[in-house]
């Protein structure tokens, strides 16, 4: 369990350093957000990208690790098997919105939301 939280914190943090450099303007819009924007994401995007790098993916990160009991945080909230199948369920569903992207390059993050929902089930099956 401990590992699978280990995986997933690693793979939540290099969306979410993609998400900052987007954020930070990386010429990268061609794989992220539907893959609509070829060069640098306008502005509402690239302030929701650091909202999602800054906030969103470290939250989840804190979350899935104290609730494998990787880290002591019994400040956070409503930590259980139920908010880790809720988190597979977003993840997978986020996996198969990547693969339907009209951009190639997006399709590949699906490896990393379908490798996090994977390791949300262990940790949800293990608790």
């Amino acid at each position: 369990m401990e590992i699978a939280a280990i995986v997933a914190a690693v793979l939540m943090g290099v969306v979410a350093v993609f998400q900052l450099a987007l954020a930070l303007g990386a010429p990268a819009g061609f794989a992220a957000w539907g893959g609509w924007h070829e060069g640098v994401l306008p502005t509402r995007l690239r302030v929701a990208s650091g909202v999602v790098g800054l906030i969103v993916y470290p939250a989840l990160m804190v979350y899935v690790l104290a609730t494998a009991g990787v880290i002591d945080a019994t400040w956070v909230p409503v930590r259980g098997r139920l908010g880790m199948w809720i988190l597979t369920v977003i993840f997978t569903v986020g996996g198969f919105a990547n693969l339907a992207s009209r951009s190639r390059r997006e399709r590949w993050w699906a490896v990393a939301a379908f490798g996090i929902a994977v390791c949300t089930a262990i940790i949800a099956i293990s608790l």
